[in-house]
Formats: structure tokens, C-alpha cells, sequence
């Protein structure tokens, strides 16, 4: 359920790229605010800044100017450990490529960001089971990568995600390689966890998709020009 209390809120964000002395735009100004329980697209042409913005919501990288602040917490300035570190704990991300490593099985997928936080290993493989039953992958957790189809592989990819109880889902171009009928069931499974309370900010390129998230930003040119709130549509009809 969504509430009014901020879990994310950037304020006047810039992000200037500088190559051979020329200066790039990527973001220009974004104020954008995300409530515990919300479920948020990021759409725009190729170019506006999507992957940028998704960057900086992710502590992978870092703005040039303004604020943001996650958990109340200002994170604008952090060093690279500091920031790997909360990323780890108030974070899952789900990749368009998967990003599974291949000589690990599903359940080693799983657990790896839980190791790497040093949980113990009863709670990590408790936590790892959980995750991969909410996904209908648990009959697979003995399976490599290359044995699962591209569905199936981005099933243990929000698993991942999932185990480690993040704050927020970060979602890019989660249905980029699969076929249309594996995006739409990676979808409704992103769909059904936000029924459950999960966090979620999604960048994807297709309206379809986008659709399904409760509010859809709009960037063009590194800003957000327009806004839709799909879930008052929905009520309204």
C-alpha cells in the first residue's frame, strides 16, 4: 500500500557529463519524489536521461549538483564504499541483461548479495529459498543460468533482487530481452510484488509496460515534463 511518506526525494539534480572540453546535459533540474509502496515508470526517447536518472537512484553514480535524500537520509555525497554499502542493503536492482553469473547455480545467485553483506548463512539461505518461491523458481535452484530460458533467467534476477528485503526495486528495461509473452509475465509478477508493498521504479521504453506502474514520468531532454497517474485513471472508469 502506498503512503505519503517519502522514500525518495531528489531536488534540483543535474548531471553534466564533460568530454573533450564539451559539457552534457544528461539531467537538468529533476525534483522527483517516491512514496513508500509506489510504483513508478521513467519513459522518454533515447537520450532524455532515463538510465542517468536510474544511475543516480541506484548510488551507482553520483549527481553533479542538487540533492537526494533516501530514508531521510542524505546520500548526495557519499563516498563510493559508503555508497556501495547502502546500496547493498536499501536497494535490489533488476538488469535488462540479467546480469546472472554463469558458473553459479540459481541459488548461488541468489545468496551472492547477502554474502557479500555478510549475512549468516542460515538467514541468507532461508532468505534465498523465500525469494525464489515468490518467483515460481524454486524448482530450479540447482540450475545454471545457460539451463533456463531468458524469462526464467530474469525470474532469478528479481529473486536477487528481492532477497535482501531492499527498501526499493529498481527496475531497468526489465522486459528488453525477453519476447512479448515472458515481458508480460515478468510484469505481473513486478506487478503482484507491489500489490504486496513493494517499492518500485521502473525505466522502460515500452507504453505497454509502463502502464502498469501506479505513476508514469516523462523526461525529454533531462527533465520531467509530464506526469500521469495511471492508478486514478483506472479508479475513474
Amino acid at each position: 500500500m502506498t503512503t505519503d511518506q517519502p522514500l525518495i526525494r531528489l531536488d534540483g539534480i543535474k548531471k553534466v557529463f564533460y568530454t573533450d572540453e564539451v559539457e552534457t546535459h544528461a539531467l537538468n533540474e529533476v525534483h522527483l519524489t517516491i512514496r513508500r509502496g509506489e510504483y513508478v515508470s521513467i519513459a522518454g526517447p533515447s537520450g532524455c536521461g532515463k538510465s542517468t536518472l536510474l544511475s543516480i537512484l541506484g548510488l551507482l553514480d553520483t549527481a553533479s549538483h542538487g540533492t537526494y535524500m533516501l530514508n531521510e537520509n542524505d546520500v548526495s555525497n557519499l563516498d563510493f564504499a559508503q555508497r556501495a554499502r547502502i546500496r547493498n542493503r536499501e536497494i535490489g536492482f533488476i538488469f535488462q541483461s540479467f546480469n546472472l553469473i554463469g558458473d553459479l547455480t540459481v541459488f548461488e545467485n541468489v545468496e551472492l548479495p547477502l554474502t557479500y553483506r555478510g549475512t549468516g548463512t542460515a538467514e541468507r539461505r532461508a532468505s534465498a529459498t523465500a525469494a525464489l518461491e515468490k518467483v515460481g523458481m524454486s524448482h530450479r535452484v540447482n540450475h545454471y543460468p545457460s539451463q533456463l530460458s531468458g524469462g526464467q533467467q530474469q525470474r532469478v534476477a528479481v529473486a536477487r533482487a528481492l532477497a535482501g528485503k531492499p527498501s526499493i526495486l529498481l527496475a531497468d528495461e526489465p522486459t528488453g530481452n525477453l519476447d512479448s509473452k515472458n515481458g508480460e509475465a515478468v510484469m505481473n509478477l513486478l506487478s503482484d510484488l507491489h500489490r504486496e508493498g513493494a517499492t518500485i521504479c521502473m525505466v522502460t521504453h515500452d507504453p505497454r509496460f509502463a502502464r502498469h506502474a501506479d505513476r508514469q514520468i516523462h523526461l525529454f531532454d533531462g527533465r520531467v515534463v509530464d506526469e500521469e497517474h495511471h492508478a486514478a485513471e483506472l479508479v475513474a472508469t
